[in-house]
């Protein structure tokens, strides 16, 4: 299958998500920390990780088995009460839609977080997967 690059911020990246290469383990959770926070299981096999939160918007890494057996890094947003209490979080955002909306939040951390996920496929920790 041939690779092709598609532009964060686009129409078309918002249908790419991020894939593990392999199983989550204690190994893989290590890799996936970000910004001193940790992928936490909140559910059996659905791990979380608040990656930018304010008062008027927030996304969370949500880690599971969406696509078949694969591992799936995707976004969710959080409803907090409370100032820090989670009562509720959304379905899973594709990556890159999830990315792209950070980026209309705050290009910095969005283009931060890109990198992360670079790092991660150097790493050879995941691969971007284009939405059939």
């Amino acid at each position: 299958m041939e690779e092709m690059e598609v532009t964060p911020g686009t129409e078309q990246f918002t249908k790419m998500v991020f894939k593990l290469n392999g199983d989550l383990d204690d190994s893989t959770i290590k890799s996936l920390e970000y910004n001193d926070n940790r992928v936490e299981e909140i559910q059996d096999g659905i791990f979380v990780m608040p990656v930018y939160v304010e008062e008027q918007f927030n996304i969370f890494l949500v880690v599971s088995k969406l696509i078949e057996d694969d591992w799936i890094v995707a976004f969710t947003q959080a409803t907090i009460e409370n100032g820090s209490e989670i009562t509720d979080l959304s379905d899973p955002i594709p990556t890159g839609e999830g990315l792209n909306m950070l980026g209309d939040q705050n290009a910095d951390e969005a283009n931060q977080l890109l990198k992360y996920f670079e790092t991660l496929v150097e790493a050879k920790r995941g691969e971007w997967r284009l939405i059939q």
